[in-house]
C-alpha cells in the first residue's frame, strides 16, 4: 500500500463529503500561519525521533509495532469527521462498523451469540468483564494465575472484590490443583484464564478449567488480550482451518504446533477480552470485550436524557462503562478486517510468521553455546539468558542487564527487553542454577512482527556475540 497516496485520497474523500453540506467560513480563531506551523512541526517531528524503532525487525523487545497501513488510513479518514461511538447520533456509520467488526471477533472465538463492543484498552475491557462478574456473583472474588496481567488485581481493588492469585506450573500456566484448593473455599465467583501471559506468553489450560469451573458453579473469563488472535492457528474459531501448517498458503512453511484444545474451549467461556491493538494490527486505543450471554447487558442499564434520541436501536454506550470513544478505532478495525479478516488465511498468516520465528529462534538458542532457553515459547515470546559458568542468579541478572544495554549501542543495534524471574520459578526450570538471590532478570523478545521471521539468524548471531565471554 502507498500510504502517502491513500492519505491524500482520504482528505479528498472527506472534503468532497463535507462540500455537500454547503460552504462556510472557518473561524479566524482557529487559523494558524503556515510559517508558525512549519516551525512547530519541525520541533514535533524532531522530538518523535526519541523513540525506539518499533517498526524494525531488529526491535525485539516489548509488545510494540506500527499499525497496518489500512488501519492508519481507516483511522485518519474517520478521524477527520471525529465520530463518537457512544451514541448512534455521534457516529452512525462507525457504530455499524463496530458491530460488524465485533461480530467477526465473536465468530473467531466460536461464539454463537454475543454482546460486545470495542474499548480503549484491554484494561478497560477486563474491568467491564470483572464488573459483570461482580454483579452476577456479589460478594465473591476473582481467581487468576499469579502470572496473569496485574490489571486483574488492580481492577479487583477498584471494584471492591477479593483477588485470589493462583500459583503457576513449570510452564507459567495456572496450576489446576492450586485452583481447586481456592474454589473449595466457595469465595470465588469467576476464574480468569489467560491465553498468552504478557511475560512468557503462557496459555492457561482453558479446556481443563472449564469443566472444573462448572463443577463448582463459577464463571470463566478468558483474558486473551495478548494471545487471542492465535486461536486462528489452532482451529478454535467457527470455520477455522485446523491445518496449522497452512502458514502463508504455500504449503511449505513449518507447522506452528499450537495445541487446539485450550483455544477451542474458549467458546465455552462466559466472557472474553482481546486487544486488536496487539495482534490485530491496530493503533493503540482498540480493545474489545465479548459476553456469551447477551442478557448481561441489563447490568449496564442507565439513562441519558440528552444522548439516546436519534434511534430506538441499541446504542453502544448502553452496553459500555465508557462514555465517549473514538469511532475512528472502529473504522480502522473494520477496514483492516475487510482486507485481512480474522481467519486462518487472513490474520492467521501474519501470526503464523511470528510463531515460526519464535520456534526457529528457540531451536537456535537450544543449540547455542552462549545462550540458554528459559522455557519453550508457547506463542511468539522467546525468553532466554546468557549461559554462564558458574551459573548463579546474580551472574545471570548482571549479564542480562549488560546485554540489554550493549545491544542498543553500536552500529548494529538490537532492542530487547528483560523479565524478572523469581528464585522458585527460575530453579524449577533450571535446577542447576545456583540460587544465591531472590531472582534474576532474563532476556525476553516479542516477535509479533511477521518480518521477524526473516531476521532471526541475524538477531541470534548478534545476541551470541553479546553473550560470548570476552
Amino acid at each position: 500500500m502507498d500510504l502517502q497516496h491513500w492519505l491524500g485520497r482520504a482528505t479528498h474523500a472527506i472534503q468532497d463529503w463535507s462540500a455537500t453540506f454547503g460552504p462556510y467560513e472557518p473561524h479566524p480563531s482557529l487559523q494558524v500561519e503556515e510559517g508558525r506551523f512549519a516551525a512547530a512541526f519541525e520541533e514535533f517531528t524532531g522530538r518523535l525521533k526519541d523513540n525506539y524503532p518499533f517498526f524494525h525487525p531488529h526491535y525485539a523487545g516489548q509488545m510494540l509495532k506500527p499499525p497496518h497501513p489500512a488501519a492508519v488510513v481507516g483511522y485518519l479518514t474517520a478521524m477527520l469527521i471525529n465520530p463518537n461511538n457512544h451514541a448512534l447520533d455521534g457516529g452512525p456509520a462507525t457504530a455499524a462498523m463496530e458491530r460488524e467488526a465485533v461480530a467477526q471477533l465473536a465468530a473467531m472465538f466460536g461464539y454463537d451469540t454475543h454482546l460486545g463492543h470495542l474499548t480503549t484498552s484491554g484494561t478497560i475491557a477486563n474491568l467491564e468483564a470483572l464488573f459483570v462478574a461482580r454483579e452476577l456473583h456479589p460478594g465473591r472474588g476473582i481467581a487468576h494465575s499469579a502470572d496473569a496481567h496485574y490489571t486483574h488485581g488492580r481492577m479487583c481493588h477498584v471494584l471492591d472484590m477479593t483477588s485470589h492469585p493462583v500459583r503457576t506450573d513449570s510452564q507459567g500456566r495456572m496450576d489446576l490443583e492450586a485452583l481447586e484448593d481456592v474454589l473449595r473455599t466457595d469465595q470465588v465467583g469467576t476464574v480468569v484464564l489467560t491465553t498468552g501471559t504478557t511475560g512468557l506468553g503462557a496459555v492457561d489450560p482453558v479446556h481443563e478449567v472449564v469443566p472444573l469451573a462448572e463443577r463448582y458453579g463459577v464463571r470463566v473469563h478468558v483474558d486473551a488480550a495478548y494471545g487471542g488472535f492465535f486461536t486462528l492457528l489452532a482451529g478454535a474459531g467457527a470455520g477455522a482451518d485446523t491445518d496449522t501448517g497452512a502458514g502463508t498458503g504455500t504449503g511449505t512453511e513449518a507447522p506452528v504446533d499450537l495445541p487446539p484444545e485450550p483455544w477451542r474451549a474458549i467458546a465455552q467461556a462466559d466472557s472474553i477480552v482481546v486487544d486488536p491493538h496487539k495482534h490485530g494490527l491496530q493503533p493503540y486505543g482498540c480493545g474489545a470485550v465479548l459476553f456469551r450471554d447477551p442478557e448481561v447487558g441489563r447490568f449496564y442499564l442507565h439513562d441519558s436524557p440528552y444522548t439516546y434520541f436519534t434511534s430506538t436501536d441499541l446504542h453502544l454506550g448502553e452496553i459500555s462503562l465508557e462514555c465517549s470513544r473514538a469511532g475512528a478505532s472502529a473504522a480502522a478495525l473494520w477496514l483492516t478486517f475487510r482486507l485481512l479478516p480474522p481467519t486462518p488465511d487472513g490474520l492467521g498468516r501474519v501470526l503464523a510468521a511470528g510463531r515460526r520465528a519464535a520456534l526457529k529462534w528457540a531451536a537456535l538458542i537450544e543449540a547455542s553455546e552462549f545462550l540458554e532457553l528459559y522455557q519453550h515459547p508457547q506463542l511468539d515470546i522467546v525468553t532466554y539468558f546468557p549461559a554462564l559458568d558458574p551459573a548463579t542468579l546474580t551472574a545471570v541478572d548482571a549479564a542480562s542487564a549488560r546485554i540489554l544495554a550493549d545491544g542498543m549501542s553500536g552500529p548494529d543495534p538490537v532492542f530487547l527487553s528483560t523479565l524478572r524471574a523469581g528464585r522458585e520459578e527460575f530453579t524449577a526450570r533450571h535446577p542447576k542454577i545456583t540460587a544465591d538471590t531472590d531472582g534474576a532478570r532474563i532476556l525476553r523478545s516479542v516477535l509479533m512482527k511477521p518480518e521477524s521471521e526473516h531476521h532471526i539468524e541475524h538477531l541470534h548471531h548478534r545476541l551470541e556475540s553479546l553473550a560470548r565471554p570476552a
